[in-house]
């Protein structure tokens, strides 16, 4: 009995050892699983389906007889980025729908693809069509708002209401460096958390080293998408006076990538829009600030 117990702790000590260096190893990993982890306690489904040839990923969670709602993520994104807003949706009985775009999350990255903003849209809209989802409560953060905003424009029919979260698009030269959405060192990262959040965590070496790894792996697809997205020749100015269904636009007092007098220039071109200010909070209101934002989003969708 005593050999068996010892045997036991000595294994349980091993795994312990193992998944410790594991975590060292690919902390990043850790962090993505505990995302997912948590969509799918919430009830999610992971599914993928077909778009223009592309595989496309998506969460699915909700009652099934709930209206639909898509949130789209921004440049650098990926579906599990809405796992502390989503679920605010779905208590309301909202059957909500997060699609990974092309070149993020677990999607296909196809080397073919522009990754331009009007392009991703058709992406959206066939991710519609592949789900027969007719119309639905629409959604986008960053450069997800933009690509909502065309798919408003361009197809007014399938938005019954539109929600723009620190939303990209107009035409707004960036004062900051594009490049550290690329970074390619720990103070690079640095300096890109400090536009990403007002009070950004001291971020361990090896956790840097491993998003670093990641960020390496990936930034191709984020440089094409921003060299498209710097022309301004798909910018939104012109075209948001068009847009008529409800519109809600939240954003981050202290937004530094995409500064409040962005959501107030979108407020003013969009005739009866609703602008919500989030105390506090910065660029990723969406994901740390999502207490503040879901009560107020599920009583927009409701009118």
């Amino acid at each position: 009995m005593i050999r068996r117990l010892l045997w036991l702790f000595g294994a349980l000590i091993a795994l312990a050892v193992l998944l410790a260096v594991a975590f060292w190893a690919r902390p990043v990993e850790f962090f993505n699983t505990y995302s997912e982890f948590r969509l799918l306690r919430a009830g999610a489904e992971s599914r993928s389906t077909t778009v223009e040839g592309f595989r496309v990923h998506y969460y699915v969670l909700g009652p099934s007889s709930g209206p639909p709602v898509v949130l789209v993520h921004g440049l650098g994104g990926r579906a599990e980025d809405w796992r502390n807003l989503a679920p605010y949706l779905t208590r309301a009985g909202y059957r909500v729908y997060l699609p990974d775009l092309p070149g993020y999350g677990q999607s296909e990255k196809p080397v073919g693809f522009s990754y331009s903003v009007p392009d991703e849209a058709g992406v959206v809209v066939g991710f519609f069509d592949a789900l027969g989802l007719k119309q639905v409560g629409l959604g986008g953060w960053s450069m997800g708002g933009w690509i909502v905003q065309r798919i408003a424009v361009d197809h007014p029919d399938r938005v019954r209401k539109l929600m723009l979260f620190d939303s990209a698009g107009l035409a707004v030269k960036p004062d900051w460096n594009t490049d550290l959405f690329t970074p390619a060192n720990a103070d690079e990262l640095s300096r890109l958390d400090e536009l990403l959040m007002p009070q950004p965590p001291n971020v361990p070496r090896f956790v840097a080293a491993d998003i670093l790894r990641r960020s390496t792996r990936n930034a191709w697809v984020i440089r094409k998408a921003l060299a498209s997205m710097l022309t301004g020749q798909d910018a939104t100015d012109r075209l948001l006076p068009g847009i008529k269904m409800p519109v809600l636009i939240v954003w981050g007092e202290l937004d530094r990538i995409t500064p409040l007098t962005q959501g107030v220039t979108i407020h003013k071109l969009i005739s009866g829009s609703q602008l919500d200010v989030i105390p506090y909070c910065g660029h990723l209101a969406p994901n740390q600030c999502a207490p503040q934002i879901g009560p107020n989003l599920v009583v927009f969708l409701r009118k």
